[in-house]
């Protein structure tokens, strides 16, 4: 790793200041949910053909990639930033209309992406660097809005509720070698790694039962919604089966219910999901979500619906583009402001996805302030979130590509990604769909099966 090579590329940062401020604030000011992310799709692309970059654009979809190639064989890396924001309705700053704001920071690493690319494009930037850097601006981290995006995938839009996973569908890594991204967290000047995240399974649920007048004739329907309650507390009664290791969360929430106070509910929608530690630990719990979901429809006679989609799978750190992230980092910062997590992470991220096909590494930088997800989330220091960040990207790129691609090509010659190729994996995560009628019952009403 050249560290001469390193500070002259920080320098080019530096010079990027102005555009990656102005990034960031306009990015914050329209934020938007996955697969509606055309304003910012937009303005990315302005900046970046203004930068002279030609970008290959996903079309029906938001999201692109453009390559700049150093002119020399090489491997091809991949730095990202997603497109999308969260949905905090409580947020200040959230949009009035949506609710969705940018209490995740994928605003920040859209602005610390393009001034990577800026600082790529400067003259001299690419000397001593071998292959191709693929800057990617990926849709539809967040899983939010799952009914959204089913109709997506109906209509045949999508293929996948998240947007690497659909990307890599759609051909776009397939001439990649290796992949790196930064989210942003809390501190200042510095940087996190972890040793790998939680993977999920998406659910929605459907609990239908029979409507009649609530006070005159409640013998005569079926309540949904006491179905739903017992759905529920059904899954919190089985939450202690599940092991530690594994690192097992669900969190379900009612999503919609039609109707009024004087009729029984007939319908109540609902969305979670299953996260683990492992695709095997994964599918066991939610095995068991199922059962406890459909024995409270039994209990009360109503029919239920689940429809299981693939989310994303548990990141997994290849070691050596980790030790190599460590090294970059402390160059930048010194040892003592890089902090090596031992806890797992038990959010979910689709950069797992690109993890079971690639070396890949996703650590944290620092800048933000307040809780991820939360109302009080904002960016509070702008030479970390995104000037440190836009550093960390082309160090990585400098570090990885430099000397003949040495490093590189030694993490690509030990690398142990769970799949041999995308096709591989692929395969095995349309094996997680099932859309399941849960409960069936025979003409007297008795439960037959569930």
């Amino acid at each position: 790793m050249n560290e001469e090579k390193l500070k002259s590329l920080s320098a080019l940062v530096e010079g990027q200041r102005d555009l990656m401020w102005d990034a960031e604030k306009t990015i914050w000011s329209h934020p938007e949910t996955g697969y509606k992310e055309w304003k910012t799709h937009a303005y990315m692309k302005a900046q970046l053909e203004k930068m002279g970059y030609t970008l290959v654009e996903a079309g029906n979809i938001p999201g692109f990639y453009a390559d700049l190639d150093t002119g020399r064989p090489g491997p091809t890396l991949v730095l990202m930033a997603e497109l999308d924001s969260v949905l905090c309705m409580s947020h200040p700053d959230a949009d009035p209309q949506t609710g969705a704001a940018h209490a995740c920071g994928h605003h920040a690493q859209c602005a610390a992406l393009l001034g990577a690319a800026a600082a790529l494009k400067a003259p001299g930037a690419l000397d001593g660097l071998c292959g191709r850097i693929r800057l990617m601006g990926v849709p539809a981290e967040e899983l939010l809005e799952l009914e959204y995006r089913e109709g997506l995938r109906k209509q045949g839009i999508i293929k996948y509720y998240g947007g690497k996973l659909e990307f890599l569908y759609r051909g776009y890594f397939d001439d990649a070698d290796l992949c790196v991204m930064l989210h942003t967290a809390g501190g200042k000047n510095g940087f996190w790694l972890s040793p790998g995240q939680n993977g999920c399974i998406n659910k929605q649920i459907v609990y239908r039962g029979l409507a009649s007048h609530a006070g005159g004739s409640p013998d005569r329907g079926i309540n949904a919604l006491y179905a739903a309650n017992l759905g529920l507390s059904a899954i919190n009664a089985i939450r202690e089966t599940f092991r530690d290791d594994d690192h097992i969360r669900v969190h379900p929430i009612i999503t919609g219910q039609v109707g009024a106070v004087n009729v029984i509910p007939d319908c109540v929608t609902m969305e979670s999901y299953v996260r683990g530690a492992s695709i095997p630990a994964i599918q066991a719990a939610n095995k068991k979500v199922n059962r406890a979901l459909a024995g409270a429809a039994a209990a009360m006679g109503a029919k239920l619906t689940v429809t299981d989609r693939p989310g994303y799978s548990p990141v997994v750190n290849d070691p050596n583009m980790y030790d190599l992230t460590r090294r970059v980092m402390c160059a930048l910062v010194g040892e003592e402001n890089v902090k090596v997590e031992k806890e797992w992470g038990t959010g979910c991220t689709d950069m797992g996805d690109i993890s079971c096909v690639f070396p890949a590494i996703h650590p944290s930088g620092s800048g933000a302030q307040g809780k991820g997800h939360g109302d009080d989330y904002r960016i509070v220091d702008k030479e970390s979130a995104l000037t440190l960040a836009a550093k960390f990207l082309c160090s990585m790129a400098a570090a990885l590509l430099g000397e003949d691609a040495k490093e590189a090509k030694y993490i690509l010659d030990n690398k142990h990604t769970p799949y041999a190729s995308i096709r591989e994996y692929l395969s095995a995560v349309d094996e997680l769909c099932q859309d399941l009628e849960a409960v069936s019952y025979t003409d007297d009403g008795a439960a037959l099966r569930f």
